[in-house]
């Protein structure tokens, strides 16, 4: 098992930043990828951005290219995802997920991941 707990989220006028913290525990791998999906009222939920615990290797939503960074530290177990340049569209809730072993294929899947966090509210006003 694997436990997930986010931080972060809250409200932000556009233009404006954010960042998000997603810790892992407990039965952790060593060849894990950790993530994000968003989803917002009456949307289905999609892939924001992901990031390989060995080499650190990241992926984005074309969305949220070259305005959202996600980061690692290995040794916390933890993932950060700094959003920049936030818009209207960005609001969502925030899900952040841990898959063990994800092929590249299902990184931007839901189903390359088994573990999910809780959820955290990101709103962004005009």
């Amino acid at each position: 098992q694997v436990q997930l707990v986010e931080s972060g989220g809250g409200s932000v006028q556009a233009g404006g930043s954010l960042r998000l913290s997603c810790s892992a525990s407990g039965s952790t791998s060593n060849n894990y990828a950790m993530g994000y999906f968003r989803q917002a009222p009456g949307k289905e939920r999609e892939f924001v951005a992901a990031i390989r615990r060995n080499g650190g290797i990241t992926y984005y939503a074309d969305s949220v290219k070259g305005r959202f960074a996600i980061s690692r530290d290995v040794p916390k177990a933890t993932v950060y995802l700094q959003m920049n340049s936030l818009n209207t569209e960005d609001t969502a809730v925030y899900y952040c997920a841990y898959g063990s072993g994800t092929i590249t294929s299902s990184i931007p899947q839901q189903s390359g991941y088994r573990y999910w966090g809780q959820g955290t509210q990101v709103t962004v006003s005009s």
